[in-house]
């Protein structure tokens, strides 16, 4: 069972229409954390229009996204909001959410404010302006939550966007977290569900225990590989579709050439899963023993799924991750084990011939450390709830 929030949840505010920005820089994360906000808010009777520069991804994350089947929430190209045409006619909307850093089209900005000039509101009627930033544990979220950056140029000039900070504590913006998740979750739970689930995809789970592996191309995963091989458990690999498989495959490659022997005892079987969509990936991190996970929407569902799990933190050049991953191993209390595994995962050094420390024999230490987490964050209020309330005060 989930922890139960200790307090009613708020009711559902005055409905307004929002605007999210995104941009797709690299992978699914930008437009992963975008659309599950943009779904989320529609439930609680907002409207969205989510401007984005590629889509692509909503096919197969959430079908129905493209051709208008959700209601409430609204997917239109970048390049509209740079349509004056268009614009001119374009319903304003009660909050502008500019995702990771974007930066919204001038031209948009422009008919906003001329609109709002024109009819004389401007101070009254100019959008909520917030900058939806990347989560981290680090300090500065605490310090930076909210502070306001004044616009000095532009048509726009005078008004005031603000810093939101998603994150850990109660003095950020809390994580996404939908008010069904932890029926959804209690419902997954019942007996023959996890089977049923797994059936449903062609796995003939005999019992085994799984492991899912949505990660980039970890230099330790040969290694990995080969110590579930030589275990003494049998266990499945459940490998998501695009980079994992084909670091999987590589992976594999690489062993076939150094030990063809190592799965002899086909101790260890893999099954490759298609694309999932966001309901089915918390599924199948529901139906693992142990999770392997990878940028920020999935880390935080890896948290709300309470199963152990190991996070690839997106790689910088200037090796700023591995501070904001030693910042969210100690928000998590991470025993020595699993922060030794962390560094392993998250290491550059080249694979060295030798299997990885296996991390099933942590299992249930890390368990113990991913709830103990789980329901003290549940206890705080979730981003969207904060968003809405944040937006409300500012208005």
């Amino acid at each position: 069972m989930h922890p139960r929030p200790h307090r009613n949840p708020p009711a559902h505010p005055q409905p307004l229409l929002w605007d999210l920005f995104c941009r797709v820089v690299d992978n699914f994360g930008d437009i992963g954390v975008c659309w599950r906000l943009g779904a989320d808010l529609a439930t609680r009777g907002h409207s969205v229009r989510l401007w984005v520069d590629d889509a692509s991804a909503l096919q197969w994350m959430a079908p129905g996204a493209l051709q208008g089947q959700w209601a409430g929430v609204q997917v239109l190209p970048w390049q509209a909001s740079q349509n004056q045409t268009a614009l001119a006619t374009l319903p304003r909307a009660d909050v502008w959410v500019e995702a990771f850093g974007c930066d919204i089209a001038p031209e948009f900005i422009a008919a906003c404010a001329h609109s709002a000039r024109a009819s004389g509101q401007f101070w009254t009627k100019f959008p909520v302006w917030i900058n939806l930033e990347y989560l981290s544990a680090e300090n500065y979220v605490e310090r930076s939550h909210g502070l306001a950056s004044p616009v000095m140029h532009g048509p726009a000039a005078g008004c005031t966007k603000h810093f939101f900070y998603p994150g850990f504590t109660t003095a950020t913006g809390g994580l996404l977290r939908e008010p069904d998740l932890a029926r959804r979750r209690d419902a997954f739970d019942q007996p023959g569900q996890r089977a049923a689930w797994l059936a449903q995809r062609g796995i003939d789970w005999q019992g085994e225990c799984l492991v899912s592996l949505f990660c980039y191309e970890p230099t330790a995963l040969p290694g990995l590989l080969l110590r579930l091989a030589t275990g003494a458990e049998p266990t499945r690999v459940l490998v998501a579709s695009g980079r994992a498989t084909a670091a999987v495959q590589a992976a594999i490659d690489s062993l076939n050439g150094l030990q063809p022997s190592w799965n002899v005892r086909k101790v260890l079987s893999i099954s490759y899963l298609p694309n999932l969509t966001q309901y089915e990936f918390d599924h199948l991190l529901w139906a693992c023993d142990l999770n392997f996970v990878r940028g920020e929407d999935s880390v935080v569902r890896a948290i709300w799924a309470g199963k152990p799990f190991v996070w690839q933190i997106y790689p910088q050049d200037d090796a700023a991750h591995q501070v904001k991953l030693g910042a969210f191993l100690d928000m998590l209390q991470a025993p020595t084990s699993l922060r030794q595994f962390h560094t392993l995962w998250n290491s550059e050094a080249a694979w060295n011939g030798e299997p990885e420390p296996s991390p099933l024999t942590q299992l249930k230490q890390w368990t113990q450390t991913v709830r103990t987490a789980r329901h003290r964050l549940w206890q705080m209020d979730d981003l969207a709830t904060q968003l809405c309330a944040f937006v409300q005060k500012k208005r």
